[in-house]
């Protein structure tokens, strides 16, 4: 089953001109990441929310 994401808002570290990636929020609360220049288009990558988590933790590691 497809998922469908809302509220895509764009990262802060994203360029806005060219590399922008869009984070939005599935009804069942899976995390989507996808590339701005595609939009709806595009393949969408989906973490659970546990993974966004560790993803995210794995992140902030490497500042």
């Amino acid at each position: 089953m497809k998922q469908q994401y809302s509220g895509w808002r764009k990262s802060s570290h994203s360029n806005p001109d060219t590399e922008c990636v869009e984070v939005g929020r599935s009804s069942l609360g899976n995390i989507g990441v996808r590339d701005t220049k595609q939009g709806d288009a595009g393949p969408v990558l989906d973490f659970t929310p546990r993974e966004w988590a560790v993803f995210i933790s794995a992140l902030r590691s490497e500042d």
